[in-house]
């Protein structure tokens, strides 16, 4: 199971008690009241905003839960050759040694060689023979003709797999499909009619609800623990969709795959990592919802693949000065930073610079949602896209293509051929200097004036200053009629588009210093 990185922000949510205080001076308090009658002393104070939750009455006994889904949760058993990379596999979760060339005096060379020559290749000179490894996880039936649900990283590079069940039996299965960007693959066991399975919940879990995870951890198989829903809509790193689960079940090296129930003894979701320093529990736990597993895995069951709609956008999250800048109400939707050449939104008309807010008339809270939602649909849907463009809602049809990416990894920025005569840098209004770029289009940052609202915004020199309020700058001169025309329109911060190592974003540019 992979670990991961939540956000450094976190909320501490806690009971308070309410009081009221009134008077001046001294830093006390004196409420002036007149006598209250006998009745007013006898009945309670209630605060209007007090939230009175149902009363807790019983404790949960999962012990008949466990004991009818248990039949159903396997372990997996995956042996194979490790890649080129030499990957050391433990309890499903794939640790990565890039292993260097050092030489035989190296204090480090021994440590290094018990996962695999130090070097490239063997000492004769020919290449590293690939290593066994073997690797545990989880899963569960889904269907009572074998097919069982697990996590792509756990099956990874498998040559054989052997699915164990409660009672021991050991059955061999193959590998029916995988999808990488949810980390969710299909296995099944051939000859199978009626094995004890599962149901994937179709009612989206609650935050507080109880929650019991049963897998495979550290290889010990069949172990069961217990806990709530933290947080829905968890975006962790590695994850191209996000949208996971948040549990504070035990979840530890060897559960991914495996399944976590809700008091129904339905599965609500798929654990898939963990946040940990350590490698162990620490009470964060991520899990792929039962909606999510339910798409990928009926895809991944009649046909082996999955495929996505594809609408070809470079996206991103709009800030508050972003919304500020192109005159929203408030921080929603995701702003395209380019639409890819000749994809469905280039081709319907989508602008670089224009907000998405909602997708079918479904509000777009972010870019992680817009990615989310489009990768939802399938192929050839036609989707209308709600659109702020120029200060004002428009809408766009466009067909949905077929996501390639192999393709889209593929694409290189192209250059533009370089001026004869490059022109001198020029200081702006806003802080920095620039100068027209040599090796492309726009502005390149030479200086910043680091009492600049620039430099509070995060521009670096070498940032390359592609537009100004979606108008495309080359000279210091345009750069300052731009931020005069968003002046002019009464806005307080210009949207300028930005490039940096080749990656394209809108950043909020305030016309003022923030003091706060």
């Amino acid at each position: 199971m992979r670990s991961t990185f939540s956000s450094r922000a976190r909320r501490w949510i806690g009971a308070s008690a309410l009081a009221i205080l009134a008077g001046l001076g001294g830093g006390t308090a004196f409420v002036a009241a007149t006598a209250p009658s006998s009745a007013q002393q006898d009945a309670k104070l209630v605060p209007a905003a007090q939230i009175m939750a149902p009363a807790v009455t019983t404790a949960p006994n999962f012990a008949d839960l466990v004991e009818a889904v248990k039949p159903a949760v396997v372990s997996i058993i995956v042996e194979g050759n490790e890649r080129e990379s030499r990957q050391l596999q433990r309890g499903g979760r794939q640790f990565n040694f890039n292993m260097p060339d050092l030489p035989d005096d190296h204090p480090f060379k021994d440590f290094f060689d018990q996962f695999g020559q130090g070097g490239p290749g063997q000492e004769d000179g020919r290449p590293a023979q690939p290593r066994r490894f073997t690797a545990a996880g989880s899963g569960f039936v889904i269907s009572g003709d074998g097919y069982i649900v697990t996590n792509n990283h756990v099956v990874d590079n498998a040559e054989k797999v052997t699915v164990v069940f409660e009672d021991g039996t050991e059955r061999e299965a193959k590998v029916i499909g995988t999808d990488v960007k949810t980390d969710l693959a299909v296995v099944k066991i051939d000859g199978e009619t009626d094995l004890p399975f599962v149901k994937l919940s179709e009612v989206e879990p609650r935050v507080g609800e109880w929650v019991v995870a049963v897998g495979n951890p550290f290889g010990l198989g069949g172990t069961v623990t217990a806990g709530i829903i933290s947080a829905r809509g968890r975006d962790i790193q590695g994850s191209a969709y996000g949208d996971f689960l948040q549990i504070d079940a035990a979840v530890n090296t060897g559960n991914s795959g495996g399944p976590d129930f809700n008091m129904q003894g339905e599965v609500v979701g798929v654990n898939t990592a963990i946040f940990s320093p350590n490698g162990g529990n620490v009470g964060i736990a991520f899990a792929i919802p039962a909606s999510v597993v339910k798409q990928v895995t009926d895809q991944l069951i009649s046909s082996g693949t999955v495929t996505r709609g594809f609408l070809g956008v470079g996206i991103q999250d709009v800030s508050r000065d972003i919304a500020d800048g192109v005159g929203l109400d408030n921080a929603r939707g995701a702003l395209v930073t380019e639409p890819t050449e000749g994809s469905p939104a280039d081709l319907a008309g989508v602008e670089s610079g224009d907000v998405i807010t909602a997708v079918d008339g479904q509000g777009i809270d972010d870019a992680l949602d817009l990615s989310r939602t489009i990768a939802g649909k399938n192929p050839g849907t036609s989707v209308e896209l709600t659109i702020w463009r120029d200060g004002a809602e428009t809408t766009v049809t466009v067909e949905l293509g077929k996501l390639d990416e192999a393709k889209i990894a593929d694409n290189e920025v192209q250059q533009q051929e370089q001026p004869d005569e490059p022109a001198a840098p020029a200081s702006t209004s806003v802080g920095l200097t620039l100068v027209p770029n040599s090796d492309g289009d726009g502005l390149l940052i030479q200086e910043i004036d680091q009492s600049s609202p620039a430099a509070q915004k995060g521009f670096a020199v070498g940032d390359a200053i592609l537009e100004v309020n979606n108008q495309a700058v080359s000279t210091v001169e345009e750069f300052e009629n731009a931020i005069q025309g968003v002046k002019d329109a009464g806005r307080g911060t210009a949207l300028v588009k930005a490039q940096r190592d080749g990656n394209t974003r809108f950043i909020g540019l305030p016309l003022s210093v923030d003091n706060s």
